[in-house]
């Protein structure tokens, strides 16, 4: 006889109060033990032994308790879970309170810890049995039945499936996928119920932008009241309230991202409310602010930066990488799966949704550097023949252009986001406390510019980029040293962002956790990146040592080369003077000196005579030419001697000569034009010309009369009216009329009265 469903079962039993024998069905409330569960708190912030022993008291009632419950059959089970509301008020406190991968670190104890990873394994597999509609052969319920157990007890519901996703994706992915799969397949009011979250999703986003003093293109189509308008912006606003708003953003990004990992099937169901256009939305008007908001405000403790700086990384990432989700679950993935026939819808659907964000530069720029928008165009590209070419090259360029002014540092595209998947068993629904902090750690190693898993080489920084980045970092962090913070540039590839916050999170590698913070930075001599990097009108010529190996060493000169060919230098050479000064030495035509033998000088002295005949020198010897007039000739006459003029006409003669040569002094002095005259005699001359110039003008005016007679004799009547003339008509002249143009300016608006 076949097993029958427990929701057809019927008991057999004999009544206490009468003794009959009596059917009743499996389920009911009877049946359901008298246990109450306790809820759950988190575990203590601080090391007080006082709440460590009340966290670790209440944990293990909750713990003991669900032991006992996942030890019971099949029937009564189900009777338990139906039925008894302390049971689900305590896994709704559990899914409430638990501790996130993404909250801040605690130094628990270890028993508090060992204690937590319990409880969490135990309440896992509370609500992975409560997903499962059949055990075995013999336990099971009939699916439809079982849709209904859970939907109309409420066993599971949309809040309680994201919070599972959150706490139990990573390391427990295929069972989850497989247990979130199965309340959707066996309950289709779920999707409906989901489709109703969803405006209260995108709410979440509005709120957040209107605390921030923002607004959404969508959000509300209602008009702003005046008295509500308040100037509040994430860099004005409370710590407190700033410090909210980002965990807020955090735990909805981390939440939904978590769930659409888990069940891509929903992607679907967020596409029909554009929630990709309005998540790129949001994230265009809200990160940018945050960011500036938590870098420029001042913070006594530096955890504080470190822990906000850390959770507005991850909400970027997580938006990025729900986005991601989206496109491949609606657009991509069926691409691929689907026959060339049916896959235009799809290739129109991912054409409008990028069409829609182009606007977003900031959004587009961080998902084309996580994922590459070329990478999904080619596919699409490769996928169809009639892809508007049109419609891709203008999002690639929009791409492009999101780019400009930012220094690219595009990585390599994730292909497999989707967590390792645990292998059966008990094992596999483990989590440690261990792997949640390996985990976490690697959820936030590069999460500063959304870099990828592989990111592509990056340039050497130098000069004064370098020194700017080492400003940067020092700015914030002003006890380190630039040695320390160079070597961390080095590290990071010289991301001055991802230094901060792994140097404030105390997440360096260890090779950099080993150096001394106070480090200095050393300046050592580096030739290779003056060499490399010079360029210079000398570049690759012949004396270039960097570019050649041999270099021609008879054409080095030390110190100023000799010119032969400028006219100092021919001026300066001496050489032909020497060459002809000993050629006509040898003729002795030119003699400087003439050695004298002892002996030899009474010889020279009684041979020299002093007397010189000058008497025909006059004589011409060759041609007297006007341009080779010889000194003596121009300024000697030739003169008759004496002995051959006759008599009589030397005496007349000489009187001649005389007198002519007085009239030609004469003539000259008459002649010559004297370079400095009088002074006295130019004034004469200056007044002459005036005087002839006002006579041709027909001015006939005597200022003698305006002298007059000296002072205390009189005046007579022309040297008064002289006078009066002259004091009415000084003003045409001179500076005398400075009253009236001031005046005049002033009539004109010229002088500020």
């Amino acid at each position: 006889m076949p097993a029958l469903p427990l929701d057809e079962l019927q008991l057999t039993e004999r009544d206490p109060k009468t003794g009959k024998l009596r059917t009743l069905p499996a389920l009911r409330p009877e049946i359901k033990a008298d246990r109450s569960f306790v809820l759950y708190r988190p575990p203590p912030v601080v090391r007080d032994p006082a709440l460590v022993e009340e966290f670790l008291e209440r944990a293990k009632f909750i713990a003991d308790d669900l032991n006992w419950l996942l030890a019971l059959p099949h029937d009564k089970f189900w009777c338990q879970v139906i039925f008894d509301e302390t049971l689900q008020k305590c896994l709704d406190s559990y899914l409430c309170y638990a501790p996130r991968k993404f909250d801040a670190l605690l130094d628990c104890h270890p028993e508090v810890n060992d204690m937590q990873k319990c409880l969490h394994r135990s309440v896992f597999l509370t609500f992975l049995r409560m997903s499962t509609h059949k055990e075995s052969k013999d336990h099971f319920i009939t699916p439809s039945v079982f849709g209904k157990i859970i939907y109309n007890n409420f066993l599971f519901d949309i809040p309680k499936i994201l919070d599972l996703c959150v706490l139990f994706g990573r390391g427990n992915g295929l069972l989850l996928q497989k247990m979130i799969e199965n309340i959707f397949t066996q309950q289709p009011s779920y999707f409906s119920d989901l489709d109703e979250t969803l405006p209260t999703v995108l709410q979440v986003f509005n709120n957040i932008l209107h605390k921030c003093g923002l607004q959404c293109e969508g959000a509300s189509a209602e008009p702003q009241k005046l008295e509500e308008k308040v100037n509040v912006t994430p860099g004005n606003m409370p710590l407190q309230e700033l410090k909210d708003i980002v965990l807020y953003l955090c735990d909805t990004c981390t939440t939904l991202w978590a769930f659409l990992d888990v069940f891509p099937s929903a992607c679907q169901t967020f596409q029909n409310h554009e929630f990709c256009y309005r998540l790129a939305s949001f994230y265009e008007l809200a990160i940018p602010e945050l960011e500036s908001a938590i870098k420029k405000r001042h913070y006594e403790d530096s955890s504080v930066f470190a822990d906000l700086w850390r959770r507005i990384s991850h909400s970027r990432k997580k938006m990025i990488e729900a986005f991601h989700i989206l496109i491949n679950q609606v657009c991509l993935q069926p691409i691929l799966e689907s026959s060339c026939e049916n896959i235009q819808p799809f290739i129109e659907e991912f054409l409008q949704i990028f069409t829609s964000v182009l606007q977003e530069r900031r959004f587009l720029r961080d998902y084309d550097e996580l994922f590459p928008v070329e990478d999904d165009v080619s596919l699409l590209q490769q996928a169809s023949s009639t892809l508007d070419e049109t419609r891709t090259a203008y999002i690639l360029q929009a791409v492009e252009s999101a780019w400009e002014g930012v220094d690219r540092k595009k990585a390599q595209v994730i292909k497999d986001p989707t967590p390792p998947a645990a292998s059966n068993g008990a094992s596999a629904i483990v989590e440690s406390t261990a792997e949640d902090m390996e985990e976490l750690g690697a959820a936030y190693a590069s999460e500063d510019e959304c870099a990828g898993a592989a990111a592509a080489p990056v340039v050497k920084v130098s000069g004064v980029e370098l020194d700017s980045l080492i400003s940067q970092v020092k700015d914030l962090l002003p006890d380190l040293g630039e040695g320390f913070i160079l070597a961390c540039l080095e590290e990071y590839s010289y991301n001055a962002e991802q230094v901060i916050n792994n140097i404030l999170e105390d997440k360096l590698v260890p090779c950099l956790d080993k150096l001394d913070r106070t480090m200095q930075r050393q300046l050592k001599p580096d030739p290779t990146p003056l060499v490399t990097s010079r360029y210079n009108v000398f570049q690759n010529d012949e004396f270039d040592v960097f570019s050649r190996d041999s270099v021609d060493v008879s054409r080095i000169q030390k110190g100023k080369r000799r010119e032969k060919d400028t006219t100092r230098s021919l001026l300066n050479d001496k050489r032909l003077v020497a060459e002809q000064k000993e050629r006509y030495s040898q003729y002795s035509v030119i003699v400087e000196e003439i050695p004298v033998q002892q002996g030899e000088a009474q010889l020279y002295r009684e041979d020299y005579e002093d007397e010189y005949d000058d008497t025909y020198d006059g004589n011409q010897v060759g041609a007297n030419d006007a341009d080779s007039d010889d000194e003596l000739i121009s300024r000697r006459p030739f003169t008759i001697p004496q002995v051959l003029r006759p008599k009589g006409q030397e005496e007349g003669q000489e009187e001649e000569e005389e007198d002519e040569e007085e009239e030609e002094e004469a003539e000259k002095e008459r002649t010559k034009d004297h370079f400095v005259q009088d002074p006295a005699v130019l004034r004469e001359r200056a007044e002459a010309r005036r005087l002839a110039y006002l006579a041709r003008k027909g001015h006939k005016h005597d200022s003698s009369a305006v002298v007059g007679n000296v002072k205390g004799h009189g005046q007579n009547r022309e040297t008064v009216q002289e006078r009066r003339r002259k004091e009415a008509n000084k003003s045409t002249r001179a500076n005398h009329n400075r009253r009236v143009m001031a005046d005049r300016k002033r009539n004109k608006g010229m002088i500020p009265s």
